[in-house]
């Protein structure tokens, strides 16, 4: 018996030798399945969105603090945008977690049930406006996305919550956020008449700091130029020196002494802004968007990161913070060439001659149809493109108020809405042909309702059909993309674009590989370390994987859901299975078939590419 005991103890000891120096010895190496317990304290989470980063920019010259939290942390090679690449649309998913289909936000510019006064009463308002944004939420119930946002939930939970940055997608953070509710936001039209109020806490802090309670202009960097007058040469310093300053010195601080935890997006306009409007390359594409002022852009996001970082540190809350640092889409050099268009057989005064004017489509589609053409955004007044007039956004039909097309021109893609046509499928099926037979088309999507049309794929496909509140778009047509040649497509990538910017400035919203090769990487105690996620990920994954760290549930109305990143988490396991797919819709008369390649992950679908072979990068 006392043998036995004796024996007994020492493989107990044993055990507990070997257990010790296993944990002593393990390495968080790459791909290491960390499996160190996150702490028993409450985290914090920062979103820091920069808009529009390409991710084959980042490096450790010009954007050390970025590259940092790639190679340190988890770096999603695999990342995604959701189609249409635009800003508010995938606003709306970080913000929720859902794909477009059940958000609603379709793109940067759609069509509401009613005119937006806001908007210069415009039926196809653009969402980056506060008073735009409330509007449209009123003629929905409230809430135009119908799901509920990550910080909405944070703020229910007790969390100190705050957006900072671009207005629109900032307040999309919140996006049913009244007077009086403790979420603080800061935007461009902070201290303006549309600006949501600060409370006296946050105004006596601005005050204790010398910061002013209105939040600067973009200067310079908000001067697009126009076809003779190159655009800005100079990065979005001052007005993102202010939202830096305003997270570092103010709302950090506040945070750190209510000793709560808290979540805050931080949406850095850089260097999408800079990139729309850069005059580096005017009516050229090369450079394009690769030129010296984006390459400021790029060193100005950075530098606000880090500052926000080194806040962290010095406020103790490195350790318990964990940074989301993703992009809402990439981006490409606009060009403005068609051999095929209407619209460009025409002259404009503001238009080089032989390039393709904004509203392009719309001209088009009036021309084909026969019908006449009004602009929304100025009072529905009469556009005839013959005599050089062109709109944004374009209503087409014998009464404006009852119109059969309106097109929402958005940038790399464009939305078609057939309200009132007497019949659809056949309304359809004449834009479709014509659609097809031009040059800066690739890709044509359709809504279920109007069947099968050859050459089309239905919008079901890419996640656009689902429990919005929003009217459904009836055709989404994306334009032809291609590489510039410089050696690194997605980084050097070029689009036909439905925009009043200049050939050789920069856009996105295309169904390129250029536009949906978004940035994401993490860092922080509930992220692996130097791991490398070679499983696809995208933005409707940020909220739903914010939520398992940070303990909260969000409720849900849709079923197009992202999914919990797991394998990026301590102690998640590293075997994610992924497969790839590939749609051909049936051929068109002439022969083209709209082709989509996407990804899985379970039930959870990544959308690579789409169009037709031979005009879209990365098909």
């Amino acid at each position: 018996m006392r043998f036995f005991t004796h024996s007994r103890r020492w493989v107990f000891l044993t055990l507990f030798v070997i257990a010790v120096i296993v944990a002593c010895t393990a390495s968080p190496g790459k791909r290491s399945g960390q499996t160190t317990q996150q702490q028993a304290t409450q985290h914090n989470m920062i979103i820091f969105v920069a808009d529009g980063l390409r991710p084959t920019w980042i490096n450790a010259t010009d954007t050390p603090s970025m590259n940092e939290i790639r190679e340190r942390g988890v770096k999603f090679t695999n990342s995604h945008s959701l189609f249409p690449t635009f800003t508010t649309a995938n606003a709306s998913a970080i913000a929720t977690g859902h794909y477009l289909g059940d958000t609603g936000d379709f793109s940067n510019t759609i069509q509401v049930n009613a005119p937006v006064k806001s908007a210069k009463n415009s039926l196809v308002p653009f969402l980056e406006n506060n008073a735009v944004l409330q509007e449209v939420n009123k003629q929905f119930g409230a809430n135009y996305l119908n799901e509920q946002t990550l910080l909405e939930a944070a703020r229910k939970s007790g969390f100190s919550t705050a957006a900072v940055g671009k207005i629109g997608p900032v307040l999309i953070q919140d996006v049913t956020l009244q007077k009086g509710e403790p979420t603080i936001i800061f935007d461009d039209a902070t201290g303006t008449p549309t600006g949501i109020s600060l409370s006296s806490e946050v105004s006596e802090q601005l005050a204790k700091n010398s910061l002013p309670t209105a939040a600067p202009s973009r200067g310079d960097n908000g001067k697009p130029g126009d076809s003779k007058t190159p655009g800005t040469k100079v990065a979005n310093t001052t007005q993102q020196q202010y939202f830096a300053d305003v997270t570092t010195k103010v709302i950090l601080p506040m945070f750190k002494q209510r000793q709560k935890p808290f979540v805050l997006v931080y949406w850095s306009r850089d260097p999408d802004g800079t990139q729309h409007n850069h005059g580096d390359s005017l009516n050229q594409l090369v450079p394009g968007i690769n030129g010296p002022t984006v390459q400021a852009a790029r060193q100005n996001v950075d530098k606000n990161l880090a500052q926000i970082r080194t806040a962290l540190k010095d406020l103790g809350l490195e350790e318990s913070t964990n940074i989301f640092l993703t992009a809402d889409h990439g981006f490409s050099t606009i060009s403005k060439e068609s051999k095929t268009s209407y619209s460009a057989t025409l002259s404009y005064p503001e238009v080089p001659k032989g390039f393709i004017p904004p509203g392009f489509v719309a001209i088009d589609i009036a021309q084909e149809l026969k019908l006449p053409l009004f602009d929304p955004d100025n009072k529905n007044a009469t556009v005839d493109p013959s005599i050089g007039q062109f709109s944004k956004n374009s209503v087409i039909g014998k009464d404006p108020k009852k119109p059969d097309v309106i097109v929402a021109g958005n940038g790399g893609s464009d939305l078609l809405y057939l309200p009132n046509a007497a019949n659809k499928k056949a309304t359809a099926k004449k834009i479709v042909d014509l659609l097809l037979k031009q040059d800066y088309v690739s890709g044509i999507f359709v809504d279920d309702s109007l069947g099968e049309i050859p050459g089309t794929l239905s919008m079901e496909a890419i996640a656009l059909r689902g429990a919005a509140r929003t009217p459904k778009p009836s055709i989404l047509v994306n334009f032809r993309s291609f590489d510039t040649g410089c050696g690194n497509p997605t980084a050097c990538g070029a689009e036909l674009a439905d925009t009043g910017l200049q050939q050789g400035q920069g856009m996105h919203g295309s169904f390129s590989r250029a536009d949906t090769f978004n940035t994401m990487a993490a860092i922080g105690p509930d992220f692996k370390q130097d791991y490398e996620d070679l499983a696809p990920a995208s933005n409707a994954d940020v909220a739903v994987t914010i939520a398992k760290v940070l303990k909260l549930k969000l409720s849900t109305q849709g079923k197009l859901v992202g999914r919990v990143l797991n394998e990026a988490l301590v102690g998640g396991s590293d075997n994610i299975q992924y497969k790839s797919f590939t749609l051909k819709s049936l051929s068109a008369a002439n022969g083209l078939k709209t082709i989509l390649k996407y990804q899985t992950v379970g039930k959870t679908r990544y959308f690579d590419v789409a169009g037709f072979p031979g005009r879209t990068l990365g098909l």
